[in-house]
């Protein structure tokens, strides 16, 4: 851990309180109370705060910069976790227009899911609400923490951040600039609020605030996840590591399984919508894997293959026995030879993580076995990995990629950070 001195002036309270329990009980408190008011807001209200938040990060933008270059000047680690630090004017810009198009959303709250009425004439309506406290604790991005407080905001939900240490600097500079943005909305003050240090205590005070917090959401490391899994107290929306496949069929179009594979593997190797594993019918692979492998070594990538891969490409080298485990983050592609679809199916059961897959064919048939036969949240058909994105999917951001089974999957957007409620209404009915 880098060490960082306390901050002044801390976003939630004065940072000399000696129990990181005490100030997330005030910060919660805060958010309490600032949920409530979110939730009775019109959904006009909540989008032009959104918007005058976007327009302070464009205006903070030379100070963002300066705090990004503050954690990257402390930051030593392998280049695609750099990557997913750095901040420069065009990413500062796409934070600030995702929160825009989330603005531009329709308003989760809105209207009622389902309604109908029972033989005794009472209305019963299913309506949306939020979920009410977010904890976020997330690692490295600093685009995370303006995602997660547009989409809370979105949904009617107050959110606590807890960034990573290497990223602490930045993080404060984005949640000082929305904040501002936030205020002169006349947002109360406890709708974001941000761990005034990077004690690691407040984390555990955050995992162990069951009654206060109504759900934590990790976005980082498997260390991260597993631990929040492990020792939460509250219900947890996690993700598992992004090990994701892309499948090439015998029928697959050559080319584009050129251009999509280079595209999920090498367009940014360092976040979770990569792809980690190749795989390749036999069929066609005498003739397409040497193209493949030319097209992502003459971009940098590595490899690690298995014997049937390796028998037509002798040049890779063998894969270990924890390689199509292993999420790499970084420049390096898994590659396995397989009979069918069917046993890239199976490949996948045994070593994905229910995050996403995407296979490569021009059959229509394979293509909807393939999409029904994977477990992960998200499926693609003739389609990059890496538009597994809440942006993407047209929900401006996302708070993270869930890959659980329970309440969502996938890209997490405002609709995803709401739960529902019953409204009956009678006419003076009694029960007999």
């Amino acid at each position: 851990m880098i060490c960082r001195p306390r901050a002044r002036n801390s976003p939630i309270m004065d940072t000399a309180t000696p129990s990181a329990e005490a100030i997330l009980r005030t910060a919660a408190g805060r958010a309490r109370a600032a949920m409530r008011s979110l939730a009775a807001m019109p959904a006009a209200r909540r989008d032009g705060a959104l918007r005058a938040a976007a327009a302070e990060l464009r205006i903070h933008a030379v100070n963002i910069l300066a705090a990004n270059a503050r954690d990257l000047d402390s930051f030593e680690g392998p280049s695609a976790m750099r990557d997913r630090l750095l901040l420069n004017e065009a990413r500062i810009e796409a934070i600030a227009a995702g929160i825009d198009a989330i603005a531009d959303l329709p308003d989760p709250l809105a209207g009622s899911l389902a309604e109908w009425t029972r033989p005794n004439g009472l209305v019963i309506r299913r309506v949306p609400q939020p979920l009410g406290v977010i904890g976020m604790i997330y690692e490295s991005r600093p685009n995370v923490g303006a995602d997660a407080a547009a989409i809370c905001i979105k949904s009617g939900n107050a959110v606590i951040l807890r960034g990573g240490s290497e990223s602490y600097h930045s993080n404060t500079a984005i949640y000082l600039a929305m904040t501002k943005g936030l205020r002169q909305a006349g947002f109360p003050d406890g709708t974001v609020q941000i761990a005034p240090n990077i004690d690691r205590a407040f984390v555990a005070a955050m995992l162990g605030a069951s009654g206060q917090i109504d759900l934590i959401i990790p976005r980082g490391g498997k260390s991260l996840v597993e631990r929040v899994q492990r020792e939460a107290r509250v219900p947890v929306l996690a993700h598992a590591e992004g090990l994701n496949h892309t499948y090439i069929h015998a029928e697959a179009d050559a080319e584009m399984a050129r251009t999509v594979l280079a595209n999920a593997k090498m367009r940014r190797t360092g976040i979770c919508g990569a792809t980690e594993t190749l795989l390749i019918d036999a069929a066609i692979a005498p003739a397409l894997l040497p193209r493949l492998i030319e097209d992502l070594a003459a971009l940098g990538c590595g490899f690690r293959a298995d014997d049937r891969a390796r028998a037509i490409v002798p040049s890779l080298p063998a894969a270990g026995p924890a390689d199509f485990d292993t999420e790499w983050l970084d420049a390096m592609l898994s590659v396995s030879v397989v009979d069918d679809l069917d046993a890239a199916l199976d490949h996948i059961a045994r070593h994905g993580s229910s995050h996403t897959e995407a296979i490569v064919t021009e059959n229509a048939d394979a293509a909807a076995r393939f999409l029904a036969g994977t477990d992960s949240a998200v499926a693609m058909w003739n389609a990059s990995t890496q538009f597994c994105d809440g942006g993407e999917f047209g929900f401006g951001a996302e708070i993270g990629i869930a890959t659980g089974r329970i309440h969502a999957r996938g890209p997490i957007g405002p609709a995803q950070l709401t739960t529902f409620r019953y409204h009956v209404v009678g006419t003076g009915q009694v029960r007999p």
